[in-house]
């Protein structure tokens, strides 16, 4: 009687839950459009992700503050934001937002921003911290003005952001936690092989490690000269869910003991044994490894609305570590400009087959490229459906330029015409900026000219700035007008803070 109850109740929340994403098609035909209509936005930058690969990244606790971007929504004058945090954020860190701002005064955007804390630091997404919370849940309630539309906005979507929704009966802009097989890694592979386009050669829904070792070795018998392979967990993220494994001086009976002594995970401290439990219980996929002299690893980002549009928002080239060349560091915009177009237009295709499946939102696509003989050849490799490391920085790009990206020609373009770059990274850092607090870090760029500079829409934007005191990290992104001159604000900001925190 008690499993048909919680069947009945399941029921009961997936079509009440339904019945409030029919609010956000109304909401964006008749409210998002206008930038002058009263709505209310709720942030909860939650990583609703697996924890222990979340605490392999230095100063996780502070990557909520990346969707502080979104701040910058209140240059709408009629729209409220209330943004959620597991800790209070530094009154610094919100003024320099604010007054980034173009259009209003930061006086005027602060009297329609609310910030709520759970003054919890545990490591646990923020949303099941705030749905422990009923008295915060009914201040977020109270927060939402007579006559204002709300929707919920997060960094990625599950089922408790879906039961945060339906506790404040307001619909969830982002893709339905029901589709997160889409962003796998092995439904990725599925959607690519739908768009018809190219993938490493690799198998996909493996359960074991058992699983894995079979599909190496068939990997090997089909590619003979294949030196490595890629094995991935399909949750992972940012990297640190993947393992390279080495062919080269393996015999043809390789074992599960083979696969424990080649197989080199790319998350620090992340052991064979915890790597095994993970694939068993999340499954992965095992793909070759695309080698090539001149390679690169450019994205795609794209949007799909509420009412199934679709749009190509922006290409970087990505920033990936020098040891594994799996892991996100940061990125460049737009992509190479001999390839942007193209991977743009296989953005386009994908989005396509997302949307025949019911995906809504934002969401990324990573590629591997590799030139031969003056030819770039693109691998779809993953889809990420969710907001990444490239969403922050474009939106502050978008939000601060007004600007717009055109997918088929590869530029960024603002109102007046000039065009765009910037380079970004979230790992700007060094044990000597370790007690630099933000005031400090403000104080630096100003007396330096490093800021962003509204007039010129050039400079340094700073984020991560919680992270810095403690860890000596934090995130960049350097807008200038061409590639060099961002490369160039990258550099002169390294120089100037390795010069004032040197001993």
């Amino acid at each position: 009687m008690e499993n048909f109850a919680e069947n009945v109740e399941k029921m009961t929340s997936g079509a009440r839950f339904e019945a409030l994403q029919q609010e956000l098609i109304c909401q964006f035909k008749q409210h998002f459009p206008d930038p002058m209509a009263s709505k209310t936005v709720i942030i909860v930058p939650s990583q609703t992700l697996d924890p222990e690969i979340l605490a392999k990244i230095k100063g996780i606790n502070y990557y909520e503050e990346r969707l502080l971007c979104l701040l910058l929504l209140l240059r709408m004058p009629r729209t409220r934001l209330i943004f959620l945090s597991s800790l209070p954020i530094d009154k610094v860190i919100i003024d320099y937002y604010l007054h980034l701002l173009p259009g209003v005064t930061a006086r005027h955007a602060r009297k329609r921003l609310t910030l709520l804390s759970c003054h919890d630091a545990s490591n646990r997404p923020l949303t099941l911290k705030v749905l422990e919370r009923p008295r915060l849940i009914e201040k977020i309630r109270e927060h939402i003005l007579p006559g204002h539309v709300a929707h919920l906005s997060g960094f990625n979507i599950t089922y408790l952001e879906h039961e945060l929704a339906l506790q404040l009966g307001v619909p969830l802009y982002g893709c339905p936690a029901s589709l997160a097989f889409w962003g796998s890694k092995s439904g990725s592979r599925e959607i690519f092989r739908r768009a018809g386009l190219p993938m490493p050669p690799g198998y996909e829904n493996l359960t074991s490690m058992q699983d894995v070792l079979r599909a190496l070795q068939e990997l090997k018998k089909e590619h003979p000269d294949l030196q490595k392979a890629v094995v991935k967990l399909n949750d992972g993220f940012s990297g640190d869910g993947n393992a390279v494994f080495s062919f080269e001086g393996a015999g043809p009976e390789m074992n599960e003991n083979t696969l424990r002594q080649r197989l080199k995970m790319v998350a620090q401290d992340l052991t064979y044994d915890v790597f095994s439990e993970k694939m068993a219980y999340m499954g992965g996929i095992v793909e070759a490894f695309i080698e090539g002299e001149e390679k690169t690893s450019p994205s795609v980002q794209c949007r799909i609305n509420p009412l199934g549009e679709i749009e190509v928002l922006s290409t970087h080239d990505q920033l990936l570590d020098a040891e594994s060349g799996q892991v996100y560091l940061g990125c460049t915009f737009p992509a190479n400009s001999a390839y942007a177009a193209e991977i743009g237009e296989m953005g386009h295709r994908i989005a396509q087959q997302l949307a025949k499946v019911g995906a809504i939102g934002r969401f990324g696509v990573d590629f591997i490229s590799v030139k031969k003989e003056d030819r770039w050849y693109h691998y779809a490799i993953e889809i990420n459906l969710r907001k990444g490391g490239t969403t922050h920085p474009y939106l502050m790009l978008q939000f601060l330029t007004n600007g717009s990206y055109d997918y088929r020609t590869g530029i960024y373009r603002t109102p007046n015409g000039q065009s765009r770059h910037y380079l970004a990274t979230d790992s700007l850092q060094s044990d000597n900026y370790k007690g630099l607090t933000p005031e400090d870090l403000i104080d630096v760029a100003i007396c330096h000219d490093i800021h962003y500079d509204a007039t010129t829409q050039e400079g340094v934007m700073f984020h991560l700035l919680g992270a810095l005191s403690e860890h000596g990290k934090l995130g960049v992104v350097c807008v200038g007008a061409t590639p060099e001159r961002a490369e160039e604000l990258y550099r002169t900001t390294v120089d100037v803070l390795d010069r004032e925190t040197k001993g």
